[in-house]
Order: C-alpha cells, then sequence, then structure tokens
C-alpha cells in the first residue's frame, strides 16, 4: 500500500512567507511540516510515500535528497546532533508525481493513480500533524475488520464551524465506529448529516481512485475528494473512525501553525521551559 502526500497548493493563507517558501516547508519546532507526515506514513508500514508536488516546489524535493558536503561539515564542526538531523531527512524514502494546475485535492490525489496499481491506499493531508501512527493504524484495522473497506477519521467539530468541512452522515456501530451513508463537502450548518468532519487521513479503496479518473469539479469548482468517497457507496462500503482532536495538530492557518508549535513545543524538554517562562507559567 502506498500514502499519498497532496502537498502542490499555493499556501495563500501565509503569504507573504509562502511567497518564496512552500507552505510545507514552514516549520514547526526543528522540522518541516511535510516532515511529520513523511515520517508518519512510514512509521505506518507502508510501501511507498508519494508526495504530489508542484514542478515550483523544487525545495521539498532538496529537503528529501542527501547532503554529504553538509553532513560531513557539520560533522568536522563537532555539530553531531545537527548532522544527524540533516542525514535522516535525506534518507527518508519519498518518490514524487506532479499536479500541474491547482484543480483541488481529488485531482492531486488521481495524480497518484498509476503509483496505487490498482490497490487500497492511504492519504495524508499536509494541514494536520500527527506525531504517531496510531490514526493510520486504526483506519487500517477497521478496514480489515470490514473487508478492505475505505475508512475515513473524523471528529466533532462546532456547528458554526461545519461548513470548512467535508462532513459524514451514518449510523454508529459502537467503539467510535461509524457506517457511513453519505459524505457532503462543506455543507451549510443546517444542511450537514452531522457534526463529523473529515480529519485529513483516509484509507481509500480503488474504486475512488477509479471514480477520481472520470470526476467533475465539485464544491468551489474542484474535483473533490469527499465526492468521489460519496460515489463509492453505491458500490461499496466505507466507514468512519471518530477520533480524539488533541492527537492532531493543525497548520492550516497562521493561528492554527503559532499554536501548533506552542503546543508541540511545551510538550518538548527541549523548548518546554524555555516556553512556560516567555508565556509567563
Amino acid at each position: 500500500m502506498i500514502a499519498v502526500i497532496p502537498a502542490a497548493g499555493m499556501g495563500t493563507r501565509f503569504l507573504p512567507a509562502t511567497k518564496a517558501m512552500p507552505k510545507e516547508m514552514l516549520p514547526v519546532l526543528d522540522k518541516p511540516v511535510i516532515q511529520y507526515v513523511v515520517e508518519e506514513a512510514l512509521d505506518s508500514g507502508v510501501s511507498e510515500v508519494v508526495i504530489v508536488n508542484s514542478r515550483a516546489k523544487r525545495e521539498i524535493e532538496e529537503h528529501f535528497s542527501a547532503d554529504e558536503a553538509l553532513v560531513e561539515s557539520l560533522r568536522a564542526a563537532g555539530k553531531d546532533t545537527y548532522a544527524d538531523a540533516v542525514e535522516r531527512a535525506g534518507s527518508l524514502s519519498v518518490s514524487y508525481v506532479y499536479q500541474d494546475e491547482p484543480l483541488g485535492l481529488g485531482d492531486a490525489i488521481r495524480c497518484a493513480a498509476e503509483r496505487a496499481a490498482g490497490e487500497s491506499f492511504l492519504v495524508l493531508l499536509g494541514d494536520v500533524i500527527v506525531t504517531d501512527s496510531s490514526v493510520v493504524r486504526r483506519l487500517a484495522e477497521v478496514s480489515a475488520e470490514h473487508g478492505g473497506a475505505s475508512v475515513v477519521a473524523v471528529f466533532e467539530v462546532p456547528g458554526d464551524e461545519i461548513s470548512r468541512y467535508g462532513v459524514i452522515g451514518g449510523e454508529p456501530m459502537g467503539d467510535g465506529v461509524w457506517k457511513v451513508d453519505r459524505l457532503v463537502e462543506k455543507p451549510a450548518k443546517e444542511e450537514a448529516p452531522s457534526n463529523l468532519a473529515i480529519f485529513g487521513r483516509y484509507l481509500l479503496s480503488n474504486k475512488v481512485m477509479e471514480l477520481l479518473q472520470v470526476a467533475r469539479p465539485g464544491a468551489g469548482g474542484e474535483i473533490q475528494l469527499t465526492d468521489a468517497i460519496d460515489g463509492a457507496l453505491t458500490a461499496e462500503e466505507v466507514y468512519a473512525v471518530v477520533i480524539d482532536p488533541r492527537v492532531g495538530h493543525d497548520t492550516g492557518t497562521v493561528a492554527a501553525w503559532l499554536e501548533t508549535n506552542v503546543r508541540l513545543a511545551l510538550d518538548d524538554p527541549r523548548y518546554a521551559d524555555s516556553i512556560r517562562k516567555a508565556l509567563g507559567d
């Protein structure tokens, strides 16, 4: 199974910072956002991590490339900790496909169709950092329990925020699992089938990829992944797993990115004391 990480977006919410640097390369503590997502995918045991990139974002590929000269220079200066960090980033196994036009998340995912090779695949959105592979592994467990069905991670959101997300409808089955009967992309509050929004982690069947190949634009004039998953319901079952949103750290807006840096810094012994002092705790 492969993991697909979309990374071709423009990052307009972070302008002008993202004028010369991809949003995915914004640092959270001492690593760029996308490295956390790649590490999560690799720790889950996938066979390949495929980044859907823009040809203009060469910085992402440079980050995951080996830099022996820099490593040697750091080691010569006695900076082995930094050398180890650079060496690790360059050793992470990733490959790339390209989205040439910003036609939506569904379009980005279908760019990886050949890599998926007719099998189930993971999608990990880069706006949310999960610092371990617990969510992905839970999706895999539920999928296996239901014959390889598609499974999405969801979390509860307030009604006034529901229009920002893809939302599921369905019936609870116990143990945090729902059988999904419909998915709606960015519904109005009064039209939302539930308060459960997609979290940004998916395990999807090949049927979803097949539907993306023939998909037409939906909400916002874009190819919507949610629409393809909803379409798959006519042929197969889809499930959802309700997760605690605290396992994820949002980086999709400036305020959320700042909060994520603070939250993770407070959990990191390297930075916790300094942050608490700065915050007056």
